[in-house]
């Protein structure tokens, strides 16, 4: 079992810059992919980006490319997503995830933490 804590969310104006970081206690924490996924109201959950098992290999979704890096630190335990240039439309509710596949779903994501909101005020 793997459990997953998110921290580092809140209000921010838009054009700023966020930090989110994803604790995992349980299993090894080297042998998942690690993803990040966000609900805005209304909407449904979509893929934000994912870091491979070594950490050489990322996919960002086209709205967070150039903007967002997700990086890990496996002696931590872990994942980290700098959100930089944040737009209102980054709003929602940011979910880190675990998993044993490069994917783009939601579906193939095993573990998965509480959610933590991220607001980006106009």
């Amino acid at each position: 079992q793997v459990r997953l804590v998110e921290s580092g969310g809140g209000l921010v104006q838009a054009g700023g810059s966020q930090r989110l970081s994803c604790a995992a206690s349980g299993r090894s924490f080297s042998m998942y992919v690690w993803g990040w996924f966000r609900q805005a109201p209304g909407k449904e959950r979509e893929f934000v980006t994912y870091i491979g098992k070594d950490g050489d290999n990322t996919v960002y979704a086209d709205s967070a490319k150039g903007r967002f890096t997700i990086s890990r630190d496996n002696a931590k335990n872990t994942v980290y997503l700098q959100m930089n240039s944040l737009k209102p439309d980054d709003t929602g509710v940011y979910y880190c995830a675990a998993g044993p596949y490069s994917a783009t779903s939601a579906s193939l994501y095993a573990y998965w933490g509480q959610g933590i909101q991220v607001t980006v005020s106009s």
